[in-house]
């Protein structure tokens, strides 16, 4: 996993380092002009890529709607407006988000697929082991999970121990709900 970051990071870097020294595309920058519905002509979006000096009606609009002395009217009703955007910040935005997406897809395959597999594999020829204090009404059911995980030599004895005490907390929490919901007790 930690290998398969590695190249994302190295991907990752050599793609912004690549971006940086390409020029700019030509859909990078543009000029829009939004002209609304005179006379006969309907409204119309005009793009087209200029300059921030070419950026009005006159260079933007083509072909011209209307003739003659009509174009400087048509052209005062037109809103040009200069756009410049980054597209490889764009690229690199969507990489990373790509890049979690698949990693946390990753994570999911593990949870579901492998580590399931692994358990089976570590506890298939051991039992649980179940400590004496197995008590419903036990107050703090991770009150020893930092001496579980501090004295535990082996993987499997841990993670039994971790489990079981999950089992006693979701216990705890369903005598809870049927305190509350049921007999509608309210611990104090």
């Amino acid at each position: 996993m930690k290998f398969l970051f590695g190249v994302e990071a190295f991907c990752l870097a050599c793609f912004v380092l690549l971006s940086q020294v390409s020029a700019k595309n030509s859909e990078d920058i543009r000029c829009k002009c939004i002209c609304p519905p005179y006379r006969e002509v309907e409204g119309q979006i005009y793009k087209q890529n200029v300059s921030l000096k070419d950026c009005n009606c006159l260079h933007v609009v083509e072909p011209m709607p209307v003739d003659g002395k009509d174009v400087e009217a048509y052209c005062l009703r037109c809103e040009c407006k200069y756009e410049e955007r980054s597209s490889g910040t764009i690229k690199v935005t969507i990489i990373i988000y790509l890049s979690i997406l698949g990693l946390l897809l990753l994570y999911m395959v593990y949870l579901t697929l492998l580590e399931p597999m692994l358990k089976r594999r570590l506890f298939g020829h051991s039992q649980l082991i179940q400590s004496d204090d197995d008590v419903v009404g036990d107050q703090q059911p991770f009150a020893n999970a930092h001496n579980v995980l501090s004295h535990s030599h082996s993987r499997s004895n841990m993670l039994n121990k971790v489990e079981h005490a999950q089992q006693r907390w979701r216990r705890q929490v369903q005598e809870q709900r049927k305190s509350v919901f049921d007999r509608h007790v309210v611990l104090s």
